[in-house]
């Protein structure tokens, strides 16, 4: 699967306020302008449009629409081909001149549409993100998009580099039978949303995790890759259930949003804070790594369920 990560650097031109946790405003205002740059027959609603099928935005940001196209998925729905990773502090107010950052992830053909993202960010910035946006607040410069060291973008010449640094993502499907038992400890740094038996869980048993690992590794290879690994699914969920819970500090946290389409406010919540693991854990090492880059769990276009890693020591 291809996959890229792109890091926007920008500046505020005037004052700004957003919400604590910023995910869901850059996603909900990047719909909008990505429609507005895109979309050749404005009036059509996309469900009706003749061309939703061969669609730019609706293959980000409408994929519902696309399942009966691409008939790859059997038991959820295509994943959207992006994350938006928001800038990762608690500020709400942002004085004319202060600095933010975040970074945007793309999975398979959704890197050759970088440029069409870039855009609409940058007329996101002349518009305004954020509370105060109709009265002049929350406007910024798309200063510099950044992969790695090398440049994509910058204000000052407003063109676009011809860089190609797509990374493979694959998962190899080789069984590690290593019997070592090693500690994990894993940081949710940002939300994790995830439903076990029709229920959102506050706690995070490490089958619950390996089972949302691997729908998100296969949903993702599947709609982007080379297709579903063949996996013992059922034995890697089994086996997981022997490995322990030896510390956390998890804890629920929630916040609101609001949802345009729906015109109503929304209550979202996940869990935050670190967990730490214990048992045979080498087989799943390749798809935690897998996902710590992807992110897991619902709502990931928000820039939820990001995930990072420390590796213990072996114990024995």
């Amino acid at each position: 699967m291809d996959y890229g990560k792109y890091d926007f650097f920008c500046s505020f031109d005037t004052d700004a306020i957003l919400p604590i946790y910023k995910g869901s405003t850059f996603r909900g205002v990047f719909g909008h302008a990505l429609k507005k740059v895109i979309c050749a027959l404005k009036r059509q609603e996309c469900h009706e449009c003749l061309l939703k099928d061969k669609c730019i935005y609706v293959f980000i940001f409408e994929t519902s629409l696309l399942d009966k196209f691409l008939n790859k998925i059997t038991n959820s729905a295509l994943p959207h081909p992006f994350v938006i990773e928001p800038p990762l502090n608690n500020l709400s107010y942002f004085q004319k001149g202060s600095l933010f950052d975040f970074s945007l992830l793309l999975f398979g053909k959704a890197n050759y549409y970088l440029p069409y993202f870039i855009y609409a960010f940058d007329q996101i910035g002349k518009s305004g993100i954020g509370k105060g946006s109709n009265q002049n607040m929350g406007k910024f410069t798309l200063r510099e998009v950044k992969t790695g060291q090398n440049t994509i973008y910058s204000c000052q010449d407003q063109k676009i580099a011809n860089i190609n640094c797509i990374e493979s993502l694959s998962y190899l499907n080789e069984r590690n039978d290593t019997k070592d038992n090693i500690a994990i400890k894993i940081k949710l740094d940002t939300p994790l949303r995830l439903k076990f038996e029709n229920k959102f869980k506050a706690d995070l048993p490490f089958h619950i995790l390996v089972r949302a690992m691997l729908r998100r590794m296969s949903s993702l290879l599947n709609a982007f890759g080379d297709g579903e690994p063949d996996l013992d699914y059922k034995g890697m969920v089994n086996r997981a259930n022997d490995v322990k819970i030896i510390e956390s500090d998890l804890r629920w946290f929630d916040w609101k949003r609001y949802s345009n389409r729906q015109d109503c406010e929304m209550l979202m919540g996940g869990m935050v804070g670190t967990i730490t693991y214990e048992g045979n854990i080498s087989e799943y090492i390749q798809l935690i790594d897998f996902c710590s880059k992807v992110h897991l769990g619902k709502q990931t276009a928000f820039g939820l369920g990001k995930i990072t890693i420390d590796y213990g020591e072996k114990y024995g």
